[in-house]
């Protein structure tokens, strides 16, 4: 699977809210792009992610 342009060894099936815990990040504060497509947040429990994936998890920033 290719998380964030990376090759990652992750162990599927696996949901996306569960990728998005493993990797650390807060589940509020981001946007996740699988194979191209917006995964809306209401989605991400019940989409399976495959090793032939690949996932850019985007992180939103506040400052001014």
């Amino acid at each position: 699977m290719i998380v964030n342009g990376k090759e990652e060894q992750i162990e599927t099936p696996l949901s996306v809210n569960d990728l998005i815990e493993r990797l650390g990040f807060t589940p509020e504060r981001v946007a996740v792009e699988l194979n191209g497509a917006i995964v809306p947040r209401v989605k991400r429990a019940e989409t399976m992610l495959k090793g032939t994936d690949t996932v850019e998890i985007v992180t939103f920033v506040q400052g001014g």
